[in-house]
């Protein structure tokens, strides 16, 4: 299977319907870069940092390009068996810098397990993230299924392409606050190069408190590149 012209024109289309229609309403859309490295220490045990910054395309109907944050993020992850493993992350969000919000402190515990039947992955994710901003404490609970495959033949061999698509669910809850409930869709297309490199690019659409009178529907483009140190 390969991506034709036709697929990403398709693709492209989407996402401009998708901006022209929740444009009418209350609709933010992001640009996400983001540059990862994984550093195993030994062969159950690795390192992973990130650098993420999130910029504004549209702003409650409104074009714009400016910044909105940036972050580092640090993941320790240790593997339980061949398709488990537990991970304790940290990660410091600067928005002051950009603009008049406060700072976040963030604290993540991640299990996850990954099957394989067939030529397709599939993974579940459980993460429990407590979120300090100021003198607020918001925890967060979050669960996201997974799945990835190659897009040539049943095995992913270098430079060729593979899909990885996710369907997560979030609750947050504070003190004196009512819970928020999110959904969040991600689809994106990935290429594996030499020298432990990956590249993806793609699109997230989240609906933010779906349970209040007004939530908000954000999308994002989404690119990454994510290196693998041996």
């Amino acid at each position: 299977m390969t991506i034709s012209s036709t697929s990403w024109s398709t693709l492209l289309l989407s996402c401009l319907w998708s901006t022209l229609f929740f444009g009418q309403r209350n609709f933010t859309s992001y640009w996400q870069p983001q540059v990862a490295i994984n550093y195993p220490v030994s062969q159950n045990y690795s390192h992973n940092f990130a650098l993420i910054h999130r910029m504004f395309l549209v702003d409650e109907g409104v074009t714009k390009f400016r910044g909105r944050q940036l972050d580092l993020a640090h993941f320790s992850n240790l593997d339980l068996r061949e398709n488990q493993s537990l991970a304790l992350g940290i990660q410091y969000r600067f928005r002051d810098v950009f603009e008049n919000n406060e700072n976040e402190l963030r604290f993540t515990q991640q299990y996850n397990v990954t099957h394989k039947p067939l030529v397709v992955r599939l993974g579940h994710r459980f993460r429990a993230e407590q979120r300090i901003i100021g003198p607020s404490t918001i925890h967060r609970f979050r669960y996201r299924f997974a799945t990835d495959f190659p897009l040539q033949g049943e095995k992913l061999d270098l430079g060729e392409p593979f899909l990885a698509c996710s369907l997560e669910k979030l609750l947050s809850a504070a003190k004196s606050e009512q819970p928020e409930y999110d959904v969040r869709l991600n689809a994106q297309i990935g290429w594996r190069l030499d020298k432990g490199l990956n590249l993806q690019m793609g699109i997230e659409y989240r609906l933010e408190d779906y349970g209040a009178q007004n939530p908000d529907n954000v999308l994002f483009f989404l690119t990454s590149a994510q290196w693998s140190l041996k």
